[in-house]
């Protein structure tokens, strides 16, 4: 069915206000309303009757769930297990995982803020250390330009030492919106016995993801962005060599409610009381975008991704930092915005353009950071179209000189 598309799909579809124009998918991206009407159903089953959903009806649910997501991203139900969210995923990791002081671990310049922030914890408590090798920082004025996969990749093999306990990497980065080479880096790793943890929120939709080929040890991911699943359903896919190391970040029963057998996913299905709709809706989300067709919704979000592009570049007298390819990024695109007004941000703050395309125009549309640098960052779903594309490039032209004079 991701072949052809079989269903219309368009802004009516979901339930934004008639006067907001969305182009912020990447941070928060809403389901349709099809997935939310399946959210909603199964609350209602549980709320019908608590015991006999959870006891009798809970089990068999969150498997089929799991066994669907499996099939999509190249592997086996069994092998993940869902969590609220890819930050959830990757504390679990960060809890599984015994460091010394001699270790490190390793980074990049691109990785997500939180995702430092978890491990910078992490090494204080064990003394470990953090190494994050520097792949595209630039100058003072300009973020590097990436000409080959080689020029990530490179950096951060040769950041590899006897000490390496995991590498860290995006699959695709949240703030600069680039594919990374995460095969590549994988395979390296393998050869020297290094586990690999990969940060996935976005590739998931956006990209043929195949955990199989891909061979990572870790994969953490967020499916309430490109999938359009409720906010909520994330997973954790798991090698199996490391399955039986895992542990929770919190510590409940260990076990199905059901009396089902034992299994490692025990001590996360099971958190105590919560909602599970979030994860047993991940197969509607995943039938909305097999029925408009996979292929489909990849090539028109990066078209309007790369539409966005082009009309951007001239208007904030700026080139994007990778090349014009599909290779290299897909549903988003992040934009460098000028020195003078990239500076204008102050620190942990809203950027003022972004809070002025909202104010002024409606417009969500992200003002991105990395070390420095800012980027406006275009996120394109299936309820975008080119008029939004339009209405964001008129407003960044009319509120960019205010901008440079403030």
């Amino acid at each position: 069915m991701s072949k052809g598309s079989t269903m219309p799909v368009g802004r009516q579809d979901w339930s934004f206000s008639d006067e907001t124009i969305y182009l912020n998918h990447g941070s928060f991206g809403p389901s349709p309303r099809v997935v939310q009407t399946v959210r909603e159903e199964w609350s209602q089953r549980l709320n019908a009757n608590p015991m006999d959903f959870y006891l009798r009806q809970f089990d068999a649910a969150i498997d089929h769930a799991a066994e669907r997501l499996g099939k999509w991203i190249g592997t086996e139900g069994r092998d993940l297990v869902f969590v609220d969210n890819a930050t959830v995923a990757m504390n679990v990791v960060a809890e599984s995982l015994t460091l010394g002081p001699d270790d490190e671990v390793l980074l990049n310049d691109h990785e997500y803020g939180a995702v430092f922030r978890i491990w910078r914890s992490v090494c204080e408590k064990t003394g470990a250390k953090i190494v994050s090798p520097t792949i595209g920082i630039g100058s003072d004025d300009q973020p590097r330009r990436f000409e080959s996969a080689s020029d990530i990749s490179e950096p951060i093999i040769r950041a590899i030492t006897p000490r390496t306990k995991l590498i860290i990497i995006s699959h695709i980065t949240s703030a600069t919106a680039i594919k990374f080479p995460v095969e590549e880096v994988c395979r390296v790793a393998r050869e020297r016995g290094i586990p690999v943890c990969i940060d996935g929120p976005h590739a998931l939709a956006m990209i043929d993801l195949n955990l199989k080929k891909i061979d990572c040890d870790f994969y953490c991911a967020s499916l309430h962005k490109w999938l359009s699943a409720p906010f909520g359903a994330g997973f954790l896919f798991v090698h199996r060599k490391w399955q039986a190391k895992l542990k929770p970040h919190l510590t409940s029963w260990g076990r199905s409610l059901g009396g089902c057998p034992s299994r490692w996913q025990d001590n996360l299905n099971w958190l105590g009381t919560r909602d599970p709709a979030p994860f047993l809706s991940v197969p509607a989300a995943i039938d909305f975008l097999e029925g408009f067709g996979l292929e489909n919704f990849r090539s028109q979000t990066h078209e309007l991704a790369r539409y966005a592009r082009h009309q951007l570049e001239p208007i904030l007298g700026q080139v994007a930092t990778i090349p014009d390819s599909m290779d290299w990024y897909g549903s988003m695109i992040a934009i460098p915005l000028p020195a003078d007004v990239s500076r204008k941000a102050k620190p942990n703050a809203i950027h003022p353009l972004q809070q002025k395309l909202w104010n002024d125009h409606h417009i969500e549309a992200l003002v991105t950071e990395c070390h420095g640098h800012r980027f406006l960052r275009a996120s394109c779903h299936l309820y975008n179209s080119r008029a939004d594309i339009d209405a964001l490039c008129s407003a960044v032209a009319r509120l960019l000189p205010g901008e440079r004079g403030q």
